[in-house]
């Protein structure tokens, strides 16, 4: 099989939780060490099931990224580590948009530079600021929504 962007199939899940947590590992380093082991244990037990995923796969179907959608939010994009820069989170997007159209919204952690600035080359623009994450933890998101 070629690789591509795949529907979420229950087998990758545990493929999934480990994707997420390496890429949370390298990329959310504010996160304090409680919160980290309160959102990983909710992603263990299902929380990303919660969302329409599609998943990256390379040739042998093994997952390298995957996204996350409710509408036309991005509720999460995670890609592996050993992948970041080959254009998998750009591919992840420009799928979603093909398929929700072109607005889009996602809301970053706004100690995550690199995601805020991976959005806005993509042309996300900030909509807005909340000083909690959904979870209610001390984390501000940053609202954006695709400007094209």
């Amino acid at each position: 099989m070629a690789s591509g962007i795949i529907p979420f199939e229950d087998q990758h899940y545990d493929e999934l939780v480990a994707i997420w947590y390496r890429a949370v590992r390298q990329t959310h380093t504010f996160l304090a060490e409680a919160d980290f082991e309160f959102y990983h244990r909710l992603v263990r037990e299902g929380a990303l099931k919660a969302a329409e995923l599609w998943v990256e796969v390379d040739e042998g179907r093994k997952p390298r990224g995957f996204i996350g959608l409710e509408g036309a939010k991005i509720e999460m994009l995670f890609v592996d580590p050993g992948h970041f820069g080959r254009g998998i989170g750009t591919r992840l997007i420009r799928y979603a948009e093909a398929r929700k159209g072109g607005d889009l919204q996602v809301d970053v952690n706004e100690q995550n530079e690199g995601a805020r600035l991976f959005y806005s080359r993509y042309g996300f623009v900030q909509t807005g600021r909340s000083e909690r994450d959904a979870s209610g933890r001390p984390y501000p998101l940053l609202h954006m929504a695709l400007n094209r």
